[in-house]
């Protein structure tokens, strides 16, 4: 057992040991709430001889104490509160010290701050040590941020997000017993989220609101302004600028801070600063001061903190609201945020106007003034909901300059259509911006103008973005704003990479990040995020690589992070499709949580944490993740991810045998792409859709969508799209009895895939290839047998025919080439993870075997262990899917999945499905 990196075993052992060596005797000094008592605890309970003795002793409480005369034999004396000790307590326990005899080991907490004279923990005179005695002396530290983790870990479980230990520890100043008592508060809401606000609203809890409260008032009425100081300032001071803000003159000032910190109301955090250890001791004597008194100290901590270099400008803000000086707290605000926003504080800058404009304190030209402060920082950070209400209603307001209203109705456009996910109230704003701002601000209106160029947004089609980039264009060289500029250059980017043109890499190229006006370097960041992005879904990963480093890097040296969450986003896509899974749920998981109230931003990593979820056969979480509960309609979604995400769910139907819902989901999800027109969008879209139409019987309207995909991305570089044309292909050759054909063009789509790096598009085309080979071989030397077969269904076999459950005979069936294949297809299922996958492969194999009746000789019995197949549905059972569903995919009946689960469960122990993951 350690404490504080001490390891007390061998020094108590050897102590112990009477014939080993000297006593010893430990200080251990600590404030209040740092875990002495609990050391002590901890101690005792360590395992000793038969013949130690263990003596507890609580000074100043009522009890045996030990017996003077016992002066041999091993001792355990563990000594407690030796600052509440009496006279007669420190005579007793000096003179048993100052005749340790071999074998003792005592071990003595205290509070140094308590202590009758500091320094000295038996008081005067020095006690007089005998030479063989070995004494030590240990401080207790707070906790660290790990040890808050661990402590918030064990009290709140799974409801303790990362946000949670960091406010614990700047709330508490680590002190483990404010800690503690933190979380027991925390503790009594199990079915609320936990998060920092809710630390906040925790309170000073009573142990540690007392302590504090009991220490000031023991200093006279004349000492405690400098305690009062201490709270209003809220954070370390220095002396001179506590006696400042007391009121105390130097010389009063001067001695009261040495009471306060004598009588531990204070305490000296480092060399020259005062404060409280624990600061939310602060909160609980700031409301015990009287009004009136409170705001005086207020005033005078803000003309202090206004005489400083640099001046803390939130911080006076702060004080001179308190104060109830309302126009100093609207000019500190002012300069504040100003601050704030060019040091690329935007989140610090969006509170403090957020705070100051939705009270109805502020001016009208005031509120003009501050308004687009919050709006050009809500575009550039993280907004929350608050900002969005904020800017509505003051958009509304009919004497605001116009000016000021088309600016703050451009940067609440942009927030509405990027970071809310509200596309139509957003386009409607920036519509009418871009209108009211021609006149007046033309480089503002060129800014709305490219924002409406901008084609992700789902609604319009790709010729009105277009309309609105030569308009912007136009504007823009009306202007001459440099900053505009680079708008309409981001735009032209970006709706270029979007649809593959040829001369979009040229338009990237050519992005001002070099330039030395900030602005300027932000839009080229959001402009390299952007083309990232759209690399990724042109196939160009590399290349996507390249740019989202460059973006990122540039985006945090220019403070805009809505495109570094933005770009982060894109990372997750991009490992997606170039089969880097590993860590990948955790990732999306992290992002997801992170922007909690921001559920747009996160729609990247919630579709892939889908996909992924799908791939390995947890298709509950996949349709939660894709469809759930906080996750945004396709409809809402930027129309790629959205084509991405109905994908996935036409995929989840079709795997459930839904044909009719799988064939509205692609219908509805094919009239969105085809509406906005940006075609390679289709691409994680197209197979799923194709198959989906032809599979319900509508196979003139499947070729219909392979026409219009293959001439919306002619002529254009758009390598993913042109692999998933080649597959959408194959699978209409496929479910129109044309295996050969379908075959060779499920192989080119492969080798385009392999070109393109991406392993598990790549396995699932490759599979389709030897899945047509073998339909082809099993055919009738006469031809078409009038039954064509289906990607979802194995060739040979129609959804009802008996299933096959014998290892059997390979050389019976497929020919080993083809086993080969399919073979290698499960082999790069399993290393991605797609454990549904690579099973339904396994059960495509075994279809092209022959059934055996019974076992055959030499053939294990798996009478105590799971047998593979039992291994593979259990796989299944645990991952989410029902019986229904596991049949689906191993082509096996409901009856016979039900026997393996229940055989697995006997062999396994496992007390349910879910346990089932616990005991595989």
């Amino acid at each position: 057992m350690t404490a504080q990196g001490f390891d007390w075993r061998p020094v108590l052992r050897r102590a112990l040991a009477a014939e080993a060596g000297g006593p010893v005797l430990v200080w251990v000094e600590g404030t209040a709430g740092l875990g002495k008592s609990h050391l002590l605890r901890e101690l005792g309970a360590l395992p000793r001889t038969p013949d130690a003795t263990l003596v507890e002793w609580r000074c100043g409480a009522p009890g045996a104490r030990p017996a003077e005369d016992r002066r041999e034999g091993p001792v355990l004396l563990l000594v407690d509160d030796l600052h509440r000790a009496d006279e007669d307590e420190r005579g007793r326990l000096r003179r048993l010290l100052e005749g340790a005899w071999p074998g003792l080991a005592a071990v003595v907490t205290y509070r140094p701050e308590e202590l009758l004279v500091p320094g000295l923990p038996l008081g005067a005179p020095a006690a007089r040590y005998p030479s063989g005695l070995t004494v030590l002396r240990r401080r207790l530290v707070p906790w660290d941020e790990e040890r808050v983790r661990r402590a918030a870990e064990e009290a709140l479980g799974d409801r303790c997000p990362p946000e949670v230990a960091v406010r614990l520890l700047e709330r508490s100043g680590g002190v483990p017993q404010v800690v503690v008592d933190l979380l027991a508060v925390l503790r009594e809401h199990p079915g609320e989220e936990c998060t920092a606000g809710r630390v906040d609203s925790a309170g000073v809890p009573v142990r540690l609101a007392e302590l504090v409260l009991g220490r000031t008032s023991a200093l006279s009425a004349a000492q405690r302004p400098v305690v009062w100081a201490a709270a209003v300032l809220g954070e370390p001071a220095g002396r001179d600028e506590l006696i400042a803000v007391s009121g105390l003159g130097p010389v009063a000032g001067r001695n009261a801070l040495l009471a306060a910190l004598t009588g531990g109301a204070l305490a000296e955090l480092a060399e020259g600063s005062y404060g409280f250890p624990a600061p939310l001791a602060a909160s609980a004597v700031h409301a015990a001061v009287p009004g009136p008194l409170r705001q005086e100290l207020h005033q005078r901590a803000a003309d202090v903190l206004t005489g400083g270099q640099p001046v803390p400008w939130a911080a006076v803000a702060r004080h001179r609201r308190a104060a109830g000086q309302v126009g100093g707290w609207l000019r500190a605000v002012e300069r504040a945020a100003l601050a704030a926003a060019d040091a690329g504080r935007h989140q610090q800058a969006i509170g403090l106007l957020e705070e100051a404009l939705a009270t109805a304190l502020v001016p009208p030209q005031t509120r003009a003034r501050l308004a687009p402060l919050l709006a050009r920082s809500a575009v550039l950070a993280l907004r929350s909901d608050q900002t969005v209400e904020v800017l509505t209603q003051i958009v509304r307001d009919p004497t605001l300059p116009a000016t000021v209203r088309g600016e703050l109705r451009l940067d609440l456009g942009l927030m509405l259509c990027n970071q809310v996910g509200r596309v139509a109230a957003g386009w409607q704003e920036l519509e009418t911006a871009a209108t009211e701002l021609r006149a007046v601000r033309p480089d503002l209106a060129a800014r709305a103008m490219s924002a409406l160029a901008m084609p992700y947004w789902p609604g319009p089609a790709i010729d009105v973005h277009r309309g609105w980039l030569r308009k912007a264009v136009a504007a823009t060289a009306d202007s001459g704003d440099e900053a505009a500029l680079a708008t309409a250059a981001v735009a032209r980017a970006s709706l270029a990479m979007s649809c593959g043109d040829r001369d979009a890499w040229e338009l990237v190229a050519a992005l001002p990040t070099d330039s030395p006006d900030p602005v300027c370097r932000r839009h080229a960041a959001r402009g390299l995020c952007n083309a990232a992005d759209a690399a990724v879904w042109l196939g160009f990963y590399e290349r996507a690589r390249d740019l989202l480093a460059e973006g990122l890097d540039l985006s945090a040296t220019s403070g805009a992070p809505y495109s570094e969450h933005t770009a982060l986003g894109t990372s997750l896509l991009l490992a997606w499709w170039t089969g880097r899974w590993a860590g990948l749920a955790e990732r999306c998981e992290r992002l997801v949580t992170t922007t909690a109230d921001m559920p747009f931003i996160a729609s990247d990593a919630r579709v892939v944490r889908g996909l992924l979820a799908f791939a390995e056969g947890d298709w509950g979480a996949a349709l939660s993740w894709l469809s759930g509960q906080g996750a945004i309609a396709p409809e809402s979604m930027p129309t790629a991810l959205a084509a991405t995400a109905s994908g996935a769910l036409v995929r989840l139907a079709l795997a459930r045998q839904d044909l009719a819902g799988a064939a509205e989901q692609a219908r509805k999800a094919w009239s969105e792409v085809a509406g906005k027109g940006v075609w390679v969008w289709a691409a994680e879209l197209a197979p799923w859709a194709v198959e989906a139409t032809a599979r319900a019987g509508d196979v003139p309207a499947a070729r219909a969508m392979v026409r219009d995909f293959g001439q919306g991305i002619e002529d254009r570089d758009v390598p993913a799209a042109l692999a998933s044309l080649t597959w959408s292909r194959a699978v209409l050759a496929e479910l129109e009895d044309r295996p050969q054909e379908a075959a060779d063009l499920y192989g080119e789509a492969a080798a385009a895939y392999r070109a393109l790096s991406r392993p598990y598009a790549g396995a699932l085309t490759a599979e389709g290839a030897a899945r047509c080979l073998l339909a082809g071989s099993a055919r009738p030397s006469g031809g078409a047998d009038g039954a064509a077969p289906t990607p979802g269904t194995p060739p040979g076999r129609s959804p009802g025919a008996p299933e096959a459950e014998g290892d059997g005979d390979p050389a019976a069936g497929p020919t080993a080439r083809l086993v080969a294949a399919l073979d290698s297809c499960t082999q790069r299922f399993g290393e991605l993870g797609a454990t549904w996958d690579a099973a339904r492969v396994r059960a495509l194999l075994r279809t092209q075997q022959p059934a055996r009746k019974g076992r055959p000789p030499g053939r294990p019995s798996h009478a105590d262990e799971l047998s593979p197949r039992e291994s593979e549905v259990a796989q299944l059972a645990a991952s989410g899917l029902t019986n229904r569903e596991i049949a689906a995919t191993l082509h096996l009946s409901s009856r016979t999945v039900e026997q393996h689960v229940a055989r697995a469960m006997r062999k396994t122990g496992a007390l349910s499905r879910h346990d089932l993951a616990r005991h595989m």
